[in-house]
């Protein structure tokens, strides 16, 4: 018997493996690219492509920049889901990974705005667009990648590949970014900020040389609606919706977590490295509570997860601005590190959360242009909303906690009013009989 199930076993692990460095390291990568970028702006971009204001306001408005990537994520989702949906998920994802891998090189080579004026930033901002763009077919992508192969008591623990790749990709790119802050701030300003971006776009080809070698789907037109967007909005509505509003909540609360915090850690007085150094020990929080969470909701639900995650996340906001106002780094570490794992809980199950709404056939589509525009209505004004706040309230961050509440709410009642999927087989996810077993699940889960 030990030497049947033992190769069972290792081939599960081996395609485990497989799945994550597809679907978990391409997002991770991609979210390397993002996190460089974000960084930059709070540390670099502001006397670099935005000289002549004031630190915080010239940080606001690379935070503008940053979010005008965020504008175009919708679209992306749109025309790439299209496709996934319609010739199925392996060209889209290479795709996606090859204008990402580019546009973040090519941000490293541009020129400042002491050398070329105005067109420094209107380029910064024409490369965001096009990084965004992709950004927005690449997440949904991946995040189905893992779901749709998972053993059917494991899509939770799959779908999290991807978020797992956030959190690695967040941990690699504040990672070198500690690095360089340790130059001296000449060089730094000078061309050591570019080095990651050069890095970013070179590490990308791991991603596509990975993605080249994943089986073709037999996935053909007739298998998807026309257009697999409309028939969806026509059909799921309510789902629609509220992924949306899921999606909202959640980028809300991630920005602030991951982006925002860096430069009120600096208007704290914290140096480049501290700060940098805290976002790193919150990163491997999060890459290690992530899978737990997820796997979590194999066991007891999507939901309860979700919502009991999001609402203690949006209230240790409370409690963490104190933690990292007294300067003392070990406290602050701490605060880093329970702000991450809490950020986990619905991070985790959200892309199989949300992937479950949804029929195959049209749910690259749904899942991308509802995650992608709850992205762009909260990630893309998070940092800019949540720096704007702190200068109103003359830097009491009270006004960024009750806005991170604020998401923390509209993330809790609309994943409350989805449907709980986590018994419901593949193969029946969106289909007229999911509601009824939907009840029968979490029916069962409270008689246990």
């Amino acid at each position: 018997m030990t030497d049947t199930v033992r190769p069972g076993l290792k081939a599960q692990v081996a395609t485990a493996t497989r799945t994550f460095f597809i679907s978990g390291f391409g997002t991770a990568l991609e979210f390397y690219d993002f996190i460089i970028y974000g960084l930059a702006a709070a540390i670099v971009f502001p006397s670099v492509f935005f000289p002549g204001f004031d630190h915080t306001v010239g940080t606001l408005v690379a935070f503008a920049a940053f979010g005008s990537g965020f504008v175009a994520r919708p679209l992306g989702g749109i025309v790439i889901g299209h496709f996934g949906d319609r010739i199925g998920r392996k060209s889209m994802l290479i795709l996606t990974l090859v204008i990402m891998g580019s546009s973040t090189f090519l941000i490293g080579c541009l020129p400042g705005y002491r050398s070329v004026g105005v067109a420094a930033p209107v380029m910064v901002v024409a490369l965001r667009l096009i990084q965004g763009f992709a950004a927005g077919g690449e997440w949904g992508g991946a995040s189905l990648y893992g779901i749709e192969n998972a053993p059917e008591d494991r899509r939770g623990l799959w779908g999290s590949f991807t978020s797992a790749g956030i959190g690695i990709g967040s941990l690699f790119g504040t990672g070198v970014f500690a690095l360089i802050t340790l130059l001296p701030q000449e060089d730094l300003k000078a061309w050591a900020w570019r080095v990651p971006f050069w890095l970013g776009g070179l590490l990308v080809l791991i991603g596509v040389v990975a993605r080249s070698r994943m089986p073709q789907e037999e996935r053909r037109a007739e298998h998807a609606p026309r257009v697999p967007i409309l028939d969806s909005i026509r059909r799921h509505p309510r789902q629609m919706l509220l992924a949306i509003g899921v999606a909202f909540g959640y980028n809300t609360l991630a920005y602030i977590g991951s982006i925002f915090t860096v430069t009120y850690a600096e208007e704290l007085g914290y140096d480049y490295t501290e700060s940098l150094l805290l976002q790193v020990a919150g990163s491997i929080a999060f890459t290690v509570a992530v899978p737990l969470m997820a796997r979590l909701s194999d066991r007891v639900g999507r939901k309860p997860v979700v919502i009991l995650g999001t609402l203690a996340y949006g209230a240790f906001f409370f409690a963490y601005f104190p933690m990292v106002n007294g300067h003392v780094l070990a406290l602050a570490t701490v605060a880093y590190v329970l702000v991450n794992v809490l950020m986990a809980a619905p991070q985790g199950c959200i892309p199989a959360f949300l992937g479950e709404q949804f029929p195959g056939g049209t749910r690259y589509s749904s899942i991308s242009a509802t995650y992608q525009t709850g992205a762009a209505l909260g990630g893309g004004t998070a940092a800019t909303a949540a720096t704007a706040l702190l200068l109103a309230f003359d830097g009491d961050p009270i006004g960024v906690g009750l806005y991170s509440g604020a998401a923390a709410v509209v993330l809790a009642l609309c994943a409350w009013g989805l449907r709980e999927t986590f018994k419901v087989p593949t193969a029946e996810l969106g289909s007229a009989t999911t509601a009824d077993r939907s009840t029968k699940a979490v029916v069962d889960t409270m008689t246990g």
